[in-house]
């Protein structure tokens, strides 16, 4: 549209009416014709619908994706159960989430789960009995199941898809044997990280869903802000725990192993923040033939937690991993591996020098925190050539395909944006001077409000506790604000100085949100919903009111000065504006939101410093 209305400026009107009737023409054609998203085959439910007699028996769209249900006579799922198991797994349906595993649906019926008690992930149980129990993330209730079938008195499940507990408690109740209506059982819906921000109460057992996935993944997840798996969040479940408290949490073993050694490093480096440094009297960990489970103690282990968890490994065939004075061949009495390196690597990470193992390892293991939140994100750019000699050119970008995706998109983009909006201006008579300070003022300004939506996003992402509430009310909240301050703006004088003026106040606004904004969400997380929105819209509209003055104003100044300029200001800020969407998402994970931010304030800082000599010309003539 804008290189249309650049190359054809007189037939603004024809342009709009051919946009017009293209998009009903468009809409009335697929409504008529509906089409069908064909699944992709490296989706997980392409897979599982491979198995005999498998069909979806139940689909249901939401906000937070399509929702298939998978139904197969042979569909029986345990995570990690032991190789000493006798009796038959039941059947379970199974749910996907966009054509994603989520999780199978379980009895809560103890005789009908019994396989639970005889997986890696029931190590906590063996322990020591758990009175209270918190569940975070959930989902179809596999650890919800795996509580009750230990008696836990209290148990507390977090899921923020309210789609999922909805279907729990009411079309697979009966699958379920009513699992979800429990007596036991005190269901939240809201996000873990929100919860464990606002809660109170201390627990004996803080346990995790599986990170990745049976056969691990292909870095779909690299870019997903995953703020339960951060460095911060376990802080948090530390303070959660009462004195033998513990926290488990398990996971595939991936190969080339990424997944289970940073979730280590992340256990590590949170004990390493309190003060402790005999990580291995405070962490245990068993592996079953394909699983890993981690449990982590702010106290150290007893001799009676370890006698059990000995016991517990030799009876069920499973091999501890981290436990205090462990003998090297007991690693793998039951379950070898055909690289024994993984070993050594949790010896690295265990070790003093584990930083040096974190820049020299081939992945990114280094923990996550809030400010980069993107477990999953295991590439390292200097790895590449090493990965493909190693695995070939044509596996190694399955690795970490994810990450690699958004480059490559970041590049289309450009590229497009280019050709679509910066090659038709050079159709246009571009006169006089200016053309730097335009380009310049205007794409600052184009990538700064960008830059600030995102930040906006991600900030209240956890303090409401469902991203689909935090993009509705920063992207509304925004729109609007920044279009009363655009509308306002016409009575302001079109000059230099009040240029610089606004731009100087959305520089100190962001300053100060860079060091207040999140002690406020903080402190204010435990509030009821509607006073949280109240309190999230001023505190967005404030910045935004501000953010949608600079365009007008430049561009009423240049209108008056150079009307040639205008065509640029409107391609350069439309570009810009386009690109990064994409690049605050690359600056993200490769530096934090820290960074993002202050890129977002060195925007506007570079709008003001440009006015200072900008329309020289102009600004003496207080335009009205």
């Amino acid at each position: 549209i804008i290189s249309a209305l650049i190359l054809f400026p007189k037939n603004y009107k024809r342009i709009f009416t051919v946009i017009f009737i293209l998009s009903i023409a468009v809409s009335v054609f697929f409504f008529i014709n509906p089409f069908t998203l064909k699944k992709s085959e490296f989706k997980s439910i392409s897979k599982t619908l491979n198995l005999i007699d498998a069909k979806v028996v139940f689909t249901k769209n939401s906000p937070y994706g399509l929702i298939e249900v998978v139904s197969s006579p042979v569909l029986r799922y345990s995570q990690g159960l032991s190789l000493a198991y006798q009796n038959e797994v039941p059947q379970s349906k199974a749910i996907f989430l966009n054509g994603d595993w989520f999780g199978a649906v379980v009895k809560a019926n103890n005789h009908k789960n019994e396989f639970l008690h005889y997986t890696a992930a029931a190590l906590p149980y063996v322990m020591k009995e758990k009175e209270r129990v918190l569940i975070l993330n959930a989902g179809s209730g596999i650890e919800t199941a795996q509580a009750i079938s230990y008696n836990a008195n209290r148990i507390t499940a977090v899921e923020q898809n309210s789609i999922i507990i909805s279907l729990m408690k009411n079309e697979f109740a009966e699958d379920s044997d009513s699992l979800y209506h429990h007596k036991n059982l005190s269901i939240r819906n809201i996000d873990s990280r929100t919860f464990l921000q606002a809660d109170t109460n201390k627990y004996d057992l803080i346990t995790l869903p599986y990170t990745n996935s049976f056969g691990g993944g292909v870095g779909l997840y690299a870019l997903q802000e995953q703020y339960l798996l951060t460095v911060d969040s376990f802080e948090g479940m530390l303070d959660h725990l009462e004195s033998e408290g513990v926290i488990s949490v398990s996971s595939w073993i991936d190969y080339p192993f990424r997944n289970p050694l940073k979730v280590l490093s992340t256990i590590v480096e949170v004990l390493h923040e309190k003060n402790i440094t005999e990580f291995k009297n405070h962490i245990a960990a068993v592996k079953s033939w394909g699983t890993i489970t981690f449990v982590v103690k702010r106290s150290p282990l007893n001799p009676e937690e370890i006698m059990n968890i000995r016991s517990f490994c030799d009876s069920l065939m499973f091999d501890p991993i981290i436990l205090p004075d462990l003998s090297e061949s007991g690693r793998t009495k039951y379950n070898s591996m055909q690289d024994e390196k993984f070993f050594e690597y949790i010896d690295e990470i265990l070790s003093g020098h584990r930083s040096r193992f974190y820049e020299e390892y081939d992945f990114n293991i280094k923990p996550a925190d809030d400010d980069q939140p993107y477990f999953s994100q295991f590439l390292k750019w200097k790895s590449l050539s090493y990965l493909k000699d190693v695995y070939g050119i044509r596996n190694a970008p399955f690795l970490e395909i994810g990450y690699l995706l958004v480059i490559i998109t970041f590049i289309q983009i450009v590229i497009i944006a280019f050709v679509l909006i910066i090659l038709p201006l050079f159709k246009t008579d571009l006169k006089g001077n200016g053309k730097l300070k335009t380009f310049l003022y205007f794409g600052a300004i184009g990538l700064g409000y960008m830059f600030v939506e995102i930040i906006f996003i991600q900030r209240f992402i956890l303090y409401f506790g469902n991203i689909i509430y935090a993009a509705a009310a920063v992207i509304s909240s925004m729109l609007i604000c920044s279009g009363i301050g655009s509308y306002l703006s016409s009575k302001i004088k079109g000059s230099k100085r009040n240029l610089v003026f606004i731009c100087g106040l959305i520089l100190t606004v962001l300053i100060l949100y860079k060091f207040l904004l999140t002690p406020v969400l903080q402190s204010t997380i435990g509030f009821e919903f509607f006073l949280k929105a109240v309190i999230a819209f001023f505190l967005i509209a404030v910045p935004s009111f501000l953010m949608g003055m600079p365009f007008p104003i430049g561009l009423k100044i240049i209108s008056a000065e150079n009307k040639s300029l205008v065509a640029l200001a409107w391609g350069i800020n439309g570009c810009l504006s386009v690109v990064s969407s994409i690049l605050v998402v690359v600056v993200a994970v490769e530096l934090g939101f820290a960074v993002v931010i202050l890129i977002a304030a060195l925007s506007y800082l570079t709008a003001a410093l440009t006015n200072v000599s900008l329309y020289h010309s102009v600004s003496n003539n207080n335009l009205e």
